[in-house]
């Protein structure tokens, strides 16, 4: 990391801790107004049926794959993506639990075997929610702003789609192949793309069924999708437990940026 970076992010801290004072008390709603409904709704009917086309089928060739390969590989990914969420554990001054993510990553990493096992669950490491740049504007004070649908990205606010710029800077994975590439003069971040994609990947292939029984059972499959992501974002800003305890919270994370 340059020492412009760890400047901005000295920055970031401290404007954190001054805001997390100054908005101690704010706690986030479930509600939104809308930006651009029409165009929200015939962006979800895009998303989904690209997802019929190309995502779903992908998940399902995924899910064929054998369990413990399939374990191992949502370990893994995970692994790498606690690097982010230990970002925002810092700029959310939660040095707890930024103490707990950094001791996940540095055991799974070793123990572990580059993330494929899990033996900081075992030492006491317990898996906690994952953080972004949108749930850290959220502890800082910002405002959700208005609710709209992204093409591919899928359900955000003002305030998260901010969020995604924010993590793909703060993001150690992305720093590192993008540093790693731009030596190489190959400029493509394709391994950060194959790290994306893989959690997106195991994401959907966890929830094929739960998806499916929304789409099915929903009056207003657009209202249904609107308030699940904003309960979801709400409880994990919170840091509220998870209503479903059938699925791991961080299983769901995706549902936040696709």
């Amino acid at each position: 990391m340059t020492l412009k970076r760890i400047k901005i992010l000295i920055l970031f801290l401290v404007l954190g801790q001054f805001l997390i004072l100054s908005n101690a008390q704010a706690k986030e709603k479930y509600t939104a107004s809308e930006c651009f409904e029409g165009v929200s709704r015939a962006t979800l009917k895009f998303n989904m049926t690209l997802d019929k086309a190309i995502f779903k089928p992908i998940a399902k060739g995924y899910r064929a794959l054998p369990v413990p390969v399939r374990f191992a590989t949502g370990n893994a990914v995970d692994n790498l993506r606690s690097l982010l969420t230990l970002s925002n554990n810092l700029l959310q001054g939660d040095w707890d639990l930024a103490g707990n993510t950094a001791g996940r990553f540095a055991i799974n990493s070793t123990v572990g075997i580059l993330g494929f096992l899990d033996p900081a669950e075992k030492m006491g490491f317990e898996k906690k929610s994952r953080e972004d740049f949108g749930q850290t504007l959220a502890v800082w004070g910002s405002d959700s702003g208005c609710y709209f649908v992204l093409p591919i990205l899928g359900p955000t606010t003002a305030r998260d789609a901010v969020g995604l710029v924010g993590n793909t800077f703060l993001d150690p994975v992305y720093q590192i192949t993008h540093n790693t590439e731009v030596m190489d003069r190959s400029y493509s971040e394709h391994n950060y793309w194959y790290y994306k994609g893989s959690d997106s990947v195991d994401f959907r292939s966890k929830n094929i069924e739960s998806i499916d029984s929304l789409e099915k059972n929903s009056i207003d499959f657009y209202a249904s999708v609107k308030s699940l992501y904003l309960q979801n974002r709400s409880q994990k800003i919170s840091n509220d437990d998870v209503s479903d305890k059938s699925q791991d919270d961080s299983d769901w994370e995706e549902i936040d940026n696709q």
